[in-house]
């Protein structure tokens, strides 16, 4: 399968959900209710399925990690540091802009693209990757940002808290435990199961594009633009170094570059817009990385494939 007839689907169904909410075809409620479906639905029984079904002594393995988390650090820290020598701030103002360096839409572009190009393979790698990346960087902003509220409690406390509760996280931990225990699901189940996931990528992917439509480029485009290049260019670059260090496969190492490449993710600007600090900012590169990430997807695939 060539690049194209992998990334030409996904661009598709994204650009169609953009089209139906620039539209007005669908409304915010509608758009409001398909993403619901997809993510306490759809994406945490195709999670459950495959996370219970993967070989897990086969698939996991700490370098693969590593070569995901180590890059990703470093570049928080590396556009902690640019923000402040650039923008004269401290540390607690610059953590939302090092975040918008750093966090990944692996769910909604990551996964989809792998799963187009490569299949199953790898899943216990992407699986394990997803959650903790939310973990990982949100934890360290909040830390900077130093962000409480009102009545003295950490709001990086509460949004931890969140994630581990949150469908996505659940649907992974419980396949585990259930792959580790040897669980079977009963036919009837499993096939069940496997109806509600098939829908899963599609209903992402339309909902990435229709909220596409909600973001709006900011003023500061310079600023959005090297947070754009930082996401897509600067760290599956690391990714990629990283992962050839820790002799990677090729399969390994095409899964970690391309979570790495994938655009800003949406929650990056809901996490500045709580701490009130470059909101706008963060929504542009969501903008702006999303769009570009169709050129550098393809580069990507290119090198790696």
């Amino acid at each position: 399968m060539s690049v194209i007839e992998i990334v030409f689907p996904l661009l598709f169904i994204a650009a169609l959900g953009y089209g139906a909410s620039r539209s007005g075809w669908f409304s915010r409620e509608h758009i409001g209710g398909i993403s619901k479906f997809a993510f306490y639905v759809c994406i945490p029984a195709l999670l459950f399925s495959a996370m219970l079904k993967v070989p897990l002594k086969d698939s996991i393995r700490l370098p693969v990690l590593a070569a995901f988390y180590v890059p990703v650090i470093l570049t928080f820290a590396l556009t902690l540091l640019l923000a402040r020598q650039a923008l004269k701030r401290s540390y607690r103002d610059c953590a939302v802009l090092a975040l918008g360096g750093s966090y990944s839409n692996t769910l909604l572009v990551g996964l989809p693209v792998i799963m187009a190009a490569f299949g199953p393979a790898q899943m216990a790698s992407v699986f394990l990757i997803i959650p903790f990346h939310s973990a990982v960087l949100f934890g360290l902003t909040f830390a900077l940002s130093g962000n409480t509220d009102a009545e003295g409690g950490s709001k990086g406390g509460q949004l931890i808290k969140g994630l581990l509760f949150n469908p996505v996280v659940a649907s992974i931990g419980l396949g585990l435990i259930g792959n580790v225990a040897g669980l079977s699901l009963p036919t009837a189940l499993g096939s069940s199961l496997e109806m509600l996931a098939k829908p899963a990528i599609a209903c992402a992917l339309f909902v990435l594009g229709a909220n596409l439509n909600q973001y709006r480029l900011s003023s500061a485009f310079a600023l959005t633009a090297v947070l754009s290049a930082i996401k897509l260019l600067l760290l599956p670059l690391l990714i990629l170094i990283m992962g050839k260090l820790l002799a990677l496969t090729s399969l390994e190492l095409a899964v970690t570059v391309l979570l790495g490449a994938s655009p800003l993710g949406v929650n990056a600007y809901l996490i500045a817009a709580q701490l009130k600090r470059d909101s706008d900012i963060i929504a542009g590169a969501v903008v702006l990385s999303s769009m570009l990430c169709i050129l550098t997807v393809i580069f990507w695939l290119t090198v790696l494939t």
